[in-house]
């Protein structure tokens, strides 16, 4: 059966699916294509009749990362590219009334890979069960979506994306069933970034109320002069003159991507000590990423949070256990030795051997291992997620109720050996478990756990606080820092691996 919605630019027929009325692709921003190339996004030219709305549209340009190939499932089909990738997507309970809270969700992946149609991100299962809207949505990626070039005059295009999306949803949500005063923003890795940066930007303030930024907070974003000197590169392995905006626009797609992966030694990386060893610093960096230019960004996220950006934002911040190992078993090589650790850390902080030192001290305490790959794992996970969460909390819960979480289910994927890594918990927040049980782990323990899950972070979608009957999380407080940790002993903390993450304290502000 079919559903019907109006929007602003013209009517759209979706799909009724279990209850739901869904709606696919429907775009929210004209094509980025053309003169729109390296552009801010424009208004969508509204159409005659009924547009069909119930296939995904394309996805951004991108190119696999090979680091994780063969851990994450692939899709079934692989998802159509083109640089006409501006589309969102919609599931509700109903096309009524009922001014449903709305979530939308902000994909990660390095702001160079992903997408909002991925088979992890479906949306029924959460708005089932909440009855709320979920809403998921593409933005440009890598060089399309975050090359600063002053030849050009804008940037953050990708992030301008985003915004469009929000405002979309402001002008729209109520005739799809939903509540445009009642908005949660939630994204991962780096989309869990642009939830910060969102909560940073003037552009995006009044578009929503609560926001769940995961395993990505508010240190991401590059200055002008570093990202000019990537642009610089890009347009060199792209053969153009930087000057010449004319040839930028009239280049071919695959060839911007070429150039894209080429600027980009995470991508590059082959192993999880490499990629440590190219981002090592107080706040790691990708070559995409959001840009301080000073109209989208004046300073990094966290400053302008600190100040009061996102004053009245509720915020739900949270990290795996076990971030690294995601990467660390993309690219297993040797075991690490002491010495190489130390050396990673040194790059990180002032002294590389007493930061390892408190780790091992900590680990031992605890009973846990603490060889060299642990310790680095451990260690990057923290430097990269973990501390700017904690960070965030600290500055945000001064302005606006504020909860953290930390996530430490375990992956039965490669025999243990991936623990509570990066991302697992995207298939237990979205319900979408079985779509992985390699990775998510199956049966009732599992069920059980999603529905926790979900039940938390549609707690929080309705009411900007997450305690639910699965769950209880205090308030963040800057001293006894209580975490909700969620896993198979689901319980709060207070001030959980302190002794570890006191290193960072005279490290990242």
């Amino acid at each position: 059966m079919s559903a019907i919605a109006e929007t602003t630019a013209g009517s759209i027929q979706g799909s009724q699916e279990n209850g739901l009325c869904v709606f696919r692709g429907i775009p929210f921003a004209a094509p980025p294509i053309g003169d729109l190339r390296f552009k801010s996004p424009q208004p969508v030219e509204p159409w005659e009749g009924v547009r069909e709305a119930t296939t995904f549209g394309p996805i951004s340009l991108q190119a696999p990362n090979e680091m994780l190939e063969g851990l994450l499932p692939p899709p079934e089909t692989p998802q159509p590219q083109n640089e006409d990738c501006l589309y969102l997507n919609v599931w509700t309970p109903g096309l009524d009334d009922a001014a449903r809270p709305v979530m939308v969700w902000i994909h990660g992946g390095a702001f160079t890979i992903g997408s909002g149609s991925e088979e992890y991100y479906n949306g029924a299962n959460l708005a089932t069960r909440g009855h709320v809207v979920i809403v998921t949505i593409n933005y440009r990626l890598g060089a399309l979506g975050f090359l600063n070039l002053p030849a050009l005059g804008e940037t953050n295009f990708g992030m301008r994306d985003q915004v469009a999306a929000l405002k979309w949803v402001q002008a729209n949500i109520a005739n799809f069933g939903g509540d445009p005063d009642n908005v949660t923003i939630f994204g991962e890795s780096a989309g869990g970034m642009s939830v910060a940066s969102l909560m940073a930007s003037p552009e995006a303030a009044g578009l929503f109320q609560k926001a769940i930024p995961q395993s990505g907070a508010g240190h991401n974003a590059l200055s002008a002069e570093e990202t000019n000197a990537t642009a610089y590169k890009f347009c060199e392995a792209l053969g153009v003159d930087p000057n010449d905006v004319d040839a930028l626009m009239a280049a071919d797609p695959a060839d911007i991507l070429t150039a894209s992966v080429a600027v980009d030694p995470i991508a590059n990386a082959e192993s999880a000590e490499e990629m440590a060893n190219v981002g090592a610093s107080a706040t790691p960096q990708m070559p995409f990423q959001p840009v301080i230019d000073g109209s989208f960004l004046s300073q990094l996220p966290i400053d302008h949070i600190r100040q009061g950006s996102a004053d009245g934002i509720a915020t739900l911040v949270g990290s795996l256990d076990e971030e690294m190992k995601l990467l660390a078993a993309a690219g297993p090589g040797e075991p690490m030795t002491e010495e190489a650790v130390t050396g990673v850390l040194g790059m990180m902080h002032p002294d590389g051997a007493s930061a390892y030192a408190r780790y091992r001290a900590a680990r031992r305490e605890r009973g846990e291992d603490d060889s060299p790959d642990e310790i680095f794992t451990a260690a990057i996970g923290d430097v990269m997620l973990r501390v700017p969460g904690l960070r965030l909390a600290d500055a945000q819960t001064l302005r606006a109720p504020t909860y953290a979480y930390l996530f430490d289910w375990k992956s039965p994927g490669m025999n243990g050996a991936l623990g509570s890594c990066h991302a697992l918990e995207l298939p237990f927040v979205f319900g979408t478990h079985a779509v992985a049980p390699e990775f998510a782990g199956s049966g009732p323990e599992a069920d059980a756990f999603a529905e926790a899950t979900m039940d938390t972070w549609l707690a929080f979608a309705r009411t900007g606080n997450p305690n639910s009957d699965a769950a209880e999380a205090p308030v963040w407080d800057t001293q006894a820092k209580p975490i909700m940790v969620l896993g198979t002993d689901i319980r709060v903390e207070h001030d959980w691996r302190g002794q570890e993450i006191g290193v960072w304290d005279e490290v990242i502000a």
